[in-house]
């Protein structure tokens, strides 16, 4: 699973919209849209970041681990 694929899959666990998980994560919407259709590639150190941060917040889990198993 790429990096962008992975991403998708965080924002669908986390039940939130494009518009939602952008602004969640005071990032523009565009940007997002770009990652997720693997325009442009999210950065690695960024998503582990992000997929930390659901993860404590509860919204998600082991989620973390498969990018670990990516790499």
């Amino acid at each position: 699973m790429t990096h962008n694929e992975l991403l998708k899959l965080a924002r669908k666990k986390s039940g939130m919209s494009q518009s939602e998980f952008a602004g969640y994560f005071q990032m523009p919407k565009k940007t997002l849209q770009h990652w997720e259709l693997s325009e442009r590639k999210v950065p690695d150190y960024l998503l582990r970041l992000m997929l930390y941060k659901l993860e404590m917040e509860g919204l998600v889990s082991g989620l973390q681990e498969m990018m670990d198993q990516e790499d």
